[in-house]
């Protein structure tokens, strides 16, 4: 292939390589690297012998992927605290019109997904972000994997109950998710703990991450009295020149809490039946520093 047309191959499926590498490893930069890598390798030959392009460069994208999520999965387990999925940018509330297609890839992205995904090996994982995300047929996953057909079907259904069985319940309208963390945000700032109590599911959780490197619970916090009294004492203790923005992440609405200018936080609910069930708060810094607010 001449040298724009190498170009031009690569950057028509640069969207779909970044979107299955960031659900197989929930981190922007890695993902970037991952597709980075993806393009030194695509631009090394003349690729005259490649018929198909896109499943090439899935196939090179979602290896490299996996050799990356083995090395993670062991860094992991000495991470300080829980860890969540780096905080992604997405614009699927802003298209044009709502298809299948695109809530597919918005709960794809979501964080509630991710984490469940966590708990999957490597190749389970590709198979369900090839298969349930992207929708490529099992021969092509096979081949991606060079694994057996019938080997990839097991893990697909495994990988699909597992999800299933583990992925929490949440209301998918962006207009309900944002009013009640609107109405949470007020409630907190307030310092008013029964207004707070009364938006909270009895049974809410709160998961932060800080990598140790910023102040944040280090377990998961459960029940609504904790929780709430949680949240009360950390906004009582206030930011400096606190600044809160929306923003679409992860395919829901996300609210960006800056201090000085600066990214300091990032908070996402989960909601069910006009209560919220989980808050996701983001503070490790190293997962924000990407994240650009205007």
């Amino acid at each position: 292939m001449a040298t724009d047309t190498v170009t031009g191959a690569f950057e028509e499926h640069r969207s779909v390589l970044t979107g299955v590498a960031y659900r197989m490893l929930g981190r922007v930069a890695d993902a970037e690297d991952v597709v980075q890598e993806t393009w030194l390798r695509w631009a090394a030959d003349s690729r005259e012998d490649v018929r198909e392009p896109r499943a090439y460069l899935v196939r090179i994208t979602t290896r490299l992927a996996i050799d990356r999520l083995r090395q993670a999965q062991s860094r992991r387990e000495t991470y300080v605290g829980p860890w969540l999925p780096e905080p992604l940018v997405t614009d699927f509330g802003g298209a044009a019109q709502d298809t299948t297609d695109q809530a597919v890839l918005a709960e794809s992205v979501s964080v509630a997904v991710l984490v469940v995904l966590e708990s999957l090996s490597p190749l389970e994982r590709a198979v369900f972000v090839l298969r349930e995300a992207f929708g490529f047929p099992f021969g092509e996953i096979a081949a991606v994997l060079d694994r057996g057909e019938a080997a990839v079907r097991q893990l697909a259904g495994r990988a699909r109950r597992h999800v299933a069985e583990r992925k929490p319940r949440y209301d998918v309208d962006p207009v309900v998710r944002r009013d009640l963390t609107e109405r949470f945000l007020a409630a907190a700032a307030g310092g008013n703990l029964g207004d707070l109590l009364a938006l909270l599911a009895p049974d809410v959780r709160l998961v932060g991450d800080s990598g140790g490197k910023a102040t944040a619970p280090l377990r998961v916090i459960e029940s609504a009295d904790k929780v709430g009294r949680f949240v009360i004492g950390a906004a009582a203790k206030g930011l400096e020149d606190a600044e809160f923005r929306f923003m679409e992440l992860n395919g829901a609405p996300g609210l960006v809490v800056l201090s000085g200018g600066r990214v300091d936080s990032v908070f996402q609910t989960e909601t069910v039946g006009g209560r919220i069930t989980c808050i996701y708060i983001v503070r490790n810094p190293d997962k924000l520093t990407q994240l650009a607010v205007q």
